[in-house]
């Protein structure tokens, strides 16, 4: 959890002009005044709380929302005053900590218009964009970049990978005017582009000329069979031969088991399949090419960026091991003011791995302490059985002597 003052004091000194949508650090036990939970039906809602978690830099500064119920999901959100990032740039970040070295749920925030009934947010509640990382095993580990056009949501084409650590992780969406963007972990650029070209919200510019076809004569085989080649006459032999090593078994009845046979084996003299050889075709035009025309359906949007109204924020998520917290929650249109934000990102990350590797060791002495002192119990369990077996070989022996 950022100062809130210190971004204050930077939008208002050297960032006259920068406008803060939303700015929520969690640095207020009443936080959740401000945010709704969805009531949702059918759903079972896990708890938010507030806290810096198990290992942290600042038991203040570090204080976020954290998921506390495993296998829930979570929807809560907060309203702002709506805008529109119209000719301006747009900026959605904020942290995510997995301490819970998380195995499968969300991680992402999603941005709604005012439309949104806050205490019905679902997982199929429309939104404008989605943001953020995902992990659920070994083969799901991305961050998501999705965004709403004419009522479909469309993901981004790209692979982005995100963090799986355990520790406070920075993630950044910049939108501009001029329909490019860039995804930001901890302040280091991870993919960028165009709008247009990582996804699939226009027709695509060109089509296949749907009147072309390969001409009959084309000829596309870069080799062909050597004509004069002819087939070895010693080339055919047999795959499987019989085992000339093998007998028949000593006990082998011919009336009850049938006539005998070798077991086979691979031919060492098996060459398998002739084929001529190749030679370069002197008719050889290359691949054959499908022409391509303008895409009567294509129709260009310079506005592709344009979000023309965003005023709520939402955590809607679900997660089966429960533990993750977030926090620093920024929207804005000032990019170097995000930049700063996570200035100090590295410092928390090495004050959460040092109080963790603390914690660790301690754990990992009290773990020591523990196995040996069962180990110990296991001897003496076994010292006084053996004491038991020996006085009972003792007794035995005495009630033998009397006999």
């Amino acid at each position: 959890m950022w100062c809130s003052s210190a971004i204050l004091l930077l939008a208002t000194v050297g960032f006259i002009n920068a406008n803060v949508y939303l700015e929520e650090n969690f640095d207020n036990a009443n936080w959740d005044d401000a945010w709704i939970q969805s009531k949702h039906p059918g759903k079972e809602f896990g708890k938010f709380v507030l806290t810096p978690g198990t290992f942290y830099n600042d038991a203040e500064t570090d204080k976020g929302i954290q998921t506390s119920q495993d296998a829930r999901f979570y929807a809560v959100s907060r309203k702002f005053e709506g805008f529109s990032n119209e000719d301006k740039p747009l900026v959605v970040q904020f942290s995510v900590k997995h301490e819970q070295n998380i195995d499968c749920g969300g991680g992402y925030v999603k941005l709604f218009d005012c439309s949104l009934d806050q205490t019905d947010m679902h997982g199929e509640s429309p939104y404008e964009i989605m943001f953020g990382p995902d992990i659920c095993g070994p083969g799901t580990k991305k961050v998501h970049v999705i965004f709403s056009y004419k009522g479909k949501n469309h993901l981004i084409s790209k692979d982005i990978r995100c963090k799986d650590d355990v520790y406070t992780h920075f993630y950044t969406l910049i939108v501009r005017p001029d329909n490019t963007y860039e995804v930001l972990i901890d302040n280091e650029k991870v993919e960028s582009g165009n709008l247009e070209d990582d996804w699939d919200f226009l027709a695509p510019k060109k089509i296949k000329d749907p009147n072309a076809k390969k001409p009959e004569d084309w000829d596309d085989r870069a080799t062909i069979p050597d004509p004069d080649d002819k087939k070895p006459e010693d080339w055919e032999k047999p795959e499987h031969i019989p085992d000339p090593d093998a007998t028949k078994p000593e006990d082998w009845d011919d009336e009850m088991d049938g006539e005998w046979e070798p077991p086979m084996i691979d031919n060492p003299e098996y060459k398998g399949e002739w084929q001529p050889k190749q030679l370069d075709n002197p008719n050889y035009k290359g691949a054959w090419e499908h022409p391509e025309i303008a895409n009567p359906e294509y129709v260009p949007d310079d506005k592709l960026y344009l979000r023309k109204e965003i005023c709520t924020l939402g955590f809607d998520l679900w997660q089966v091991k429960s533990g993750t917290i977030f926090d620093n929650v920024l929207i804005t249109d000032d990019v170097e003011l995000a930049a700063k934000a996570v200035a100090d990102v590295k410092t928390t990350q090495a004050g959460e791995k040092k109080m963790k590797e603390a914690q660790d060791e301690v754990q990992r002495k009290k773990d020591e302490e523990e196995a040996k002192k069962s180990s110990d119990k296991d001897d003496e369990d076994e010292d006084d059985d053996d004491e038991e077996k020996d006085e009972s070989k003792q007794d035995k022996e005495s009630d033998h002597d009397e006999l």
